[in-house]
C-alpha cells in the first residue's frame, strides 16, 4: 500500500520544490546577468585601449619607426600584459610586436575583422577576450587588436556559482520549515472540524462542528458539515419516533393475539392440529413481545429518555442473583455456571439495580446461547480500589476475529454458526447502552471453537461495604 503524506507534507513538499525551483531559474538568471555585464565591462576595457592606440599612433605618425616601436612597447606595458598588436590587411604586422607574449598570441586574421569583431580565444591554456577593428592611418589601412584574459571574470562567475549552490541547503531549510509553519497554521480550523465530527456520533448528533467566521473556503466547509449533521439528525429521529410509536403501538395487537391463543389452548374441543398452530402463535407471541420491549428500550436509549438514575449498588447482590436466574436454563441445556464471588464482601458500584440485573443476564443467557451442550460458563468479580471487574467466560463457540468489533451493533449476528441460535440481535446492543448509562467499560474477546469472555468494569463508587 503506497503511504500517504498529509496534507502539511504535501503542502511543504511542493513550497519548498517551487521555492527550489524559483531560486534556480532566479540563480541561473543572475548567472548570465552577470557574465553578460562582465563580458560587457571587458569589451568596453578593450575598446578604451584600442582607442588609447589609435590616439598613440596619430601622435607618433610622423616620428621614426624606432620611436614609434618604442612608443608601442611603452603602451603595451602600460597596458600589464602586453597583448596588442597592429596588423596590415595581409596579417603581417605593422610594426614590431610589443611584447613577446603579443607575437606568439593567436590573433585573428584582419579579413575576419571587418569593421569590429569581438572574440574569445584559446591561449597558453587559458581564455582570452579579443577585440579588433580597422583603423585608417592616412591613407594607410590598419587593424588594431587587443587582448585581456577571461580568469578574473571567471574567478568572480565560479564565486557567485560556489555561494548560489552553499545557500541551496539552507534556504531549502528555511523554506520548508516556513512551508510547513504556514500549512499547519492554515489546516489549524481544519483538525478542529476533524476532532469535532470524530466525537459526533448517533447519540449526540445535535452536537455541531465549530464554524470561525473567516469567509473562506474553511466556513464553507465547517458550515457545509452542519447542514449535513442537521439532515442526517432530523432522519435519525424519525427513525427513532418511527421505531419506539411502531414497537408502543404494536404490544396490544401482539398482547391480543397471545391472549386469544392461550384462551384457544384451554378449549378442550380444540383438535391436536389446531392446539399445536395456537402453541405455534403464543410462542411467536412471546418472542415477538421480547422483541418489541428491546426496541422500546434501545428506542427510549436513542431518546435518551429511559430517566436512569444512579443510585449505590451493592454489584456483588445483582451479581449472584443474575446467575440464580440463569441457573435453571442452563441446567437445561447441562451446562454448569461457576460462580466466583464474596458475598460476604459487597462491592458497592452507582447503578439501576434493574438495568444491572438486565445487563447481568443478557450475558449470561448470551453464553448459555452459544455454548454447546455440555458446557463451562465462568462468573467471576474482582476488584480493586478504583474498579470492579465482571467476567463472563464461556467455552462455546466463540466469534470470529473479523466479527468483533461488530458484535455491539444492532441486529448484527455473525454467521454461519451464531445465526442458527434463537435471536434478535439486539441484546448485545443493550447491553453496551446499559454499561454506557454507568459510565462502565463493556469488552468482548474471544477465539473462534474455543470460546468467548465479555468483561464489564464499574467504577466503585463510594466504599466497599456500602450495602444494598
Amino acid at each position: 500500500m503506497t503511504p500517504r503524506w498529509s496534507i502539511s507534507l504535501r503542502l511543504t513538499a511542493w513550497f519548498g520544490g517551487i521555492f527550489f525551483v524559483g531560486w534556480l531559474l532566479f540563480g541561473a538568471a543572475m548567472w548570465f546577468s552577470l557574465k553578460t555585464t562582465l563580458t560587457s565591462e571587458r569589451r568596453q576595457t578593450l575598446t578604451r585601449r584600442l582607442n588609447r592606440l589609435e590616439d598613440l599612433l596619430l601622435k607618433s605618425q610622423g616620428e621614426a619607426a624606432s620611436g614609434r616601436a618604442a612608443d608601442l612597447a611603452e603602451f603595451a606595458k602600460a597596458t600589464g600584459n602586453g597583448l596588442c598588436e597592429v596588423l596590415l590587411p595581409s596579417g603581417e604586422r605593422a610594426y614590431p610586436s610589443p611584447t613577446i607574449a603579443a607575437q606568439d598570441f593567436p590573433w585573428p586574421s584582419p579579413d575576419a575583422v571587418g569593421v569590429e569583431r569581438f572574440q574569445l580565444a584559446h591561449w597558453s591554456g587559458q581564455s582570452y577576450w579579443v577585440l579588433g577593428h580597422s583603423f585608417s592611418l592616412g591613407s594607410r589601412s590598419l587593424y588594431l587588436f587587443a587582448a585581456a584574459p577571461e580568469s578574473g571574470n571567471q574567478i568572480v562567475l565560479d564565486r557567485f556559482l560556489t555561494g548560489l549552490l552553499a545557500s541551496i541547503p539552507v534556504l531549502l531549510v528555511i523554506s520548508s520549515a516556513g512551508g510547513y509553519f504556514l500549512s499547519r497554521r492554515a489546516l489549524i480550523p481544519v483538525d478542529r472540524i476533524t476532532a469535532a465530527a470524530r466525537t459526533i456520533s448517533i447519540t449526540n448528533l445535535s452536537e455541531r462542528v465549530p464554524v470561525v467566521r473567516t469567509g473562506d473556503e474553511l466556513q464553507r466547509l465547517a458550515e457545509t458539515c452542519n447542514a449535513m449533521l442537521e439532515r442526517l439528525e432530523t432522519a435519525v429521529n424519525r427513525i427513532k419516533q418511527f421505531t419506539a410509536d411502531a414497537s408502543h403501538d404494536l404490544r396490544g395487537p401482539l398482547s391480543f393475539t397471545r391472549t386469544v391463543a392461550e384462551v384457544a389452548l384451554r378449549n378442550p374441543s380444540a383438535d391436536v392440529l389446531s392446539r399445536q398452530a395456537f402453541a405455534d402463535i403464543v410462542d411467536e407471541s412471546a418472542r415477538a413481545a421480547v422483541l418489541l420491549e428491546n426496541l422500546l428500550t434501545l428506542a427510549r436509549a436513542d431518546a435518551d429518555s429511559g430517566g436512569v438514575v444512579l443510585n449505590p449498588v451493592n454489584l456483588t447482590a445483582v451479581l449472584a442473583e443474575a446467575c440464580e436466574m440463569a441457573r435453571p436454563i442452563a441446567g437445561e441445556r447441562s451446562h454448569t455456571i461457576s460462580v466466583a464471588l464474596d458475598a460476604n464482601r459487597p462491592v458497592s458500584v452507582s447503578g439501576d439495580l434493574p438495568n444491572l440485573r438486565r445487563l447481568f443476564w443478557i450475558l449470561l443467557d448470551n453464553a448459555i446461547k452459544y455454548t454447546p451442550s455440555p458446557g463451562q460458563i465462568d462468573v467471576s468479580l474482582t476488584t480493586t480500589p478504583a474498579e470492579a471487574t465482571v467476567l463472563v467466560r464461556d467455552n462455546g463457540i466463540g466469534i470470529p476475529a473479523a466479527a468483533l468489533p461488530q458484535v455491539f451493533d444492532r441486529f448484527f449476528r455473525a454467521d454461519p454458526s451464531r445465526s442458527q441460535v434463537e435471536g434478535s440481535g439486539l441484546g448485545l446492543s443493550i447491553a453496551q447502552w446499559i454499561a454506557d448509562t454507568h459510565r462502565a467499560r463493556l469488552s468482548v474477546s474471544s477465539v473462534e471453537h474455543a470460546g468467548t469472555v465479555f468483561r464489564v468494569v464499574f467504577q466503585r463508587a463510594g466504599f466497599s461495604g456500602e450495602a444494598l
